[in-house]
């Protein structure tokens, strides 16, 4: 016997797991995304819809994540522009441009990402806690990086995190739970003003964005408590595993597409 959930059920389960594997890994529409497209809605429409759901929902990860967020003020006003640019631009790409060519982009960008997250940490020196702490001033390849993730974050947005955690586990001397609560800062900014531009000009069904919201809410907020309590690597490894897994999913459907 099938049993076939009613599409707000659906939805909420959906966002509870997208919001746990998205503020720990940066995989949140490995679940929503296509939970959008089961209940009928077209590619576009529940691209806009999936990015208003997660811009709303990175409240509970950023809430969460406080402890983590600790010393870091300076390091989050640094980068947070540049994604914000990033959102804008990929906002505006997605309201005028179609995103075959760049569906098929998409899942190289997300392996080369897991991929780079499989390497081990660089190692701790003296007086790594205290570098971990200092804001730095991004390089340029940091600059076109952030703004890139920013824009590819508001154009599509799925494994945005793999890619934001990619970089800054490069950048940062910090523990990777630290690093994660910087990006579910940038990329819920980026998200923020693509869903904007969305509101106003775009196409999102509230039907299905409401109930995804309530269910990724629950999970983003969890989601920091529960990285908190797993090992670096298996952290680290994880979120590369499905990563790695994400890009062939989403090649697949490129292909298909």
């Amino acid at each position: 016997m099938t049993v076939v959930l009613p599409a707000p059920v659906l939805l909420v389960l959906a966002g509870v797991g997208a919001g746990l594997s998205g503020s720990m890994a940066g995989l949140a529409s490995l679940f929503s995304y296509p939970a959008l497209l089961a209940v009928g809605l077209p590619p576009t429409v529940a691209n806009q819809t999936n990015t208003i759901a997660l811009a709303t929902s990175s409240i509970g990860s950023i809430v969460s994540s406080r402890p983590e967020l600790r010393g870091q003020r300076a390091r989050v006003l640094r980068l947070l522009p540049l994604t914000v640019l990033g959102g804008v631009i990929g906002g505006a790409l997605v309201l005028v441009t179609p995103s075959e060519t760049f569906a098929l982009i998409v899942p190289f960008l997300v392996g080369g990402a897991s991929l780079v997250l499989l390497r081990p940490p660089r190692p701790a020196e003296p007086g790594t806690a205290r570098a971990a702490r200092s804001p730095g001033r991004p390089g340029p390849a940091t600059v076109l990086g952030a703004i890139a993730i920013g824009v590819y974050s508001g154009y599509f947005g799925a494994a945005a995190g793999v890619l934001m955690l990619a970089l800054l586990s490069r950048l940062l001397a910090d523990t990777l739970v630290r690093v994660n609560a910087v990006k579910n800062v940038l990329l819920g900014a980026s998200n923020a003003v693509a869903a904007i531009g969305f509101i106003v000009l775009g196409h999102v069904a509230w039907s299905a964005a409401l109930p995804l919201t309530a269910g990724l809410l629950v999970g983003n907020y969890t989601g920091p408590a529960i990285a908190r309590r797993l090992p670096p690597t298996v952290l680290r490894v994880g979120i590369a595993v499905a990563g790695l897994v994400l890009a062939v999913v989403l090649f697949v459907d490129a292909v298909r597409g």
